[in-house]
């Protein structure tokens, strides 16, 4: 029947037969065990309470409410207020929800001490939250039956997936994604639950200043940069920082022009960050996007963001909208090496739709402006633009060309600039925007002069 279908597969409930009352286990037991039989009793009423833990569970407040009302009553009526519960937890009704019914130990990342944390993992019974850039193990534990009960009432988020598939992706009400590894694709009793948000509590060149990302001294160069409407591509390894300096590159662009943005991930919410622009956000992954290319290509949009660009149907898209004449273009892309970037997405678009892969990497170093390249420290927390890169191609010759204008040195913690424009980006610069372009121009020159000078005034040519 269903209402022992429920009871069975999402209730973690039973009675030890200890009269504790004022043990905390024993009480989210014997709580558990009074729901139970209410709602056994008001069997009809199954399919309600599945939905009521279902949008307790994903972030709904009035469904978590219910819940930790029902419970305070509880334990009032049991005198059981005194009972002692974990520290994680911020209140003894808090802790008996998450224990039988809510997101168990993981459940203090969502508080407000682990707001700038961008991801949690329970690995078999441990738990684990980011911290300074590293994933730092918790006192709490979750057992094999609690880690199965929370599956399942995330799958509740998505009816059509199947409790037996080895892998499982939902979304949260806030946006965390929430991907679950098991089966035959995990080792026995290491079963895995990965929690991912994206977080950056402000969007502004100055904010990554602070952070240690960029020199201060960048700042007023890239706002320019952002008004010249160059192509860029954000490179790195995940977590380098590669998408936070995309989204606040967007967050200048004219919020008057039109815009296409394509995620595999809804991780950018740009409709908060720009509101009223004229900004199609679509979610869709490399199937759903070789549908849609038709559509992104006809369209009238000035430009075109691809955020974590893949896959070589994404990667052929843009090169195809560059083709056109589109400015203002941006991705992120996985690599390591920012001078392997047009021959990295060659390869990613020779092998899904064909052709040459070096006739693909000449596409790719005549599409973009810039390459942006970002890297972790030892320091994980600590993130640092490596390099950027000015990359063109010799139409004439089909040579591929690269012109270093800032780097990152490890051993000062400081950047040095280079100056260097070639011809094609001066004079798209200057077609753009006379203005910028001159501010650009003049500031790179003098970040470039700056970093001749030795202690002793000296000159010191450092070349390209």
């Amino acid at each position: 029947m269903e209402d022992k279908f429920y009871l069975d597969r999402y209730i973690s409930a039973g009675i030890n037969g200890e009269d504790a009352e004022h043990d905390f286990d024993n009480l989210c037991e014997k709580i558990a065990h009074e729901f139970q039989s209410e709602w056994e009793n008001q069997s009809e009423n199954v399919k309600g309470v599945l939905e009521t833990q279902k949008k307790a569970i994903i972030g709904y407040e009035k469904e978590k409410n219910y819940f930790l009302n029902k419970i305070r009553e509880t334990v009032k009526k049991r005198g059981a207020q005194s009972v002692e519960f974990p520290r994680w937890y911020n209140s003894l009704e808090e802790a008996v929800y998450h224990e039988n019914w809510g997101l168990a130990g993981i459940a203090q990342w969502f508080g407000e001490k682990y707001a700038s944390s961008s991801s949690a993992k329970i690995i078999g019974e441990n738990i684990y939250f980011m911290e300074h850039g590293r994933m730092v193990l918790k006192p709490q534990k979750i057992t094999p039956k609690r880690r199965e009960q929370l599956v399942r009432a995330f799958l509740l988020l998505t009816p059509e997936e199947r409790i037996n598939r080895d892998f499982h992706e939902v979304y949260m009400l806030d946006g965390t994604r929430v991907t679950v590894f098991g089966g035959n694709m995990v080792k026995d009793g290491q079963d895995v639950i990965v929690f991912r948000r994206y977080i950056v509590p402000v969007y502004s060149f100055e904010e990554q200043v602070k952070r240690g990302t960029i020199p201060k001294e960048a700042a007023g160069l890239f706002e320019n940069m952002v008004r010249l409407g160059y192509n860029c591509a954000f490179t790195g390894a995940p977590r380098s920082s590669k998408t936070t300096f995309l989204t606040t590159w967007q967050s200048l662009e004219n919020p008057d022009l039109e815009g296409v943005m394509v995620e595999t991930d809804p991780e950018i919410p740009l409709h908060k960050i720009m509101p009223g622009a004229p900004i199609v956000q679509l979610i869709a992954d490399e199937e759903a996007l070789g549908g849609i290319v038709k559509n992104i290509l006809r369209s009238d949009a000035d430009y075109v963001i691809m955020a974590e660009a893949r896959d070589g149907t994404a990667l052929d898209t843009v090169l195809r909208l560059a083709a056109k004449g589109t400015r203002r273009m941006k991705i992120t892309f996985h690599s390591r090496n920012p001078l392997a970037f047009p021959y990295d997405v060659a390869d990613e678009i020779t092998r899904k739709t064909g052709g040459a892969t070096g006739y693909n990497a000449r596409r790719a170093a005549g599409s973009f402006d810039y390459i942006f390249h970002f890297v972790q420290l030892a320091d994980k927390s600590q993130k640092r633009l490596n390099s950027i890169h000015e990359i063109s191609l010799d139409r004439a010759s089909g040579e591929i060309k690269f012109a270093k204008i800032c780097s990152y040195d490890y051993a000062s913690d400081s950047w040095k600039w280079f100056y260097s424009i070639g011809d094609e980006k001066r004079a798209a610069g200057l077609e753009e925007n006379r203005e910028a372009f001159e501010k650009f121009d003049c500031d790179l020159k003098r970040l470039a002069q700056e970093g001749e000078k030795n202690v002793n005034g000296k000159i010191h040519n450092y070349g390209n």
